[in-house]
């Protein structure tokens, strides 16, 4: 274990598992803020889409027209 080489081998490998981990956790965020903002403008969507149809019945259901 005293040998040079094998110090150079523990480094290298040390130095490689933690660029991985480096490179995998960077990955992982990118992803998860992608999806979260896809699931924003989604429910945004969604919740825009369902006013619409509440307006559109309160104005059959009790004759307003607002427009």
């Amino acid at each position: 274990m005293n040998e040079p080489q094998v110090w150079t081998l523990i480094g290298v490998f040390a130095a490689g598992m933690f660029g991985m981990i480096t490179i995998v956790s960077t990955m992982f965020i990118r992803v998860m803020r992608s999806e979260i903002h896809a699931l924003r403008v989604e429910l945004v969507g969604e919740i825009r889409n369902i006013d619409r149809d509440v307006n559109a019945l309160m104005k059959h259901t009790f004759n307003i027209d607002r427009d």
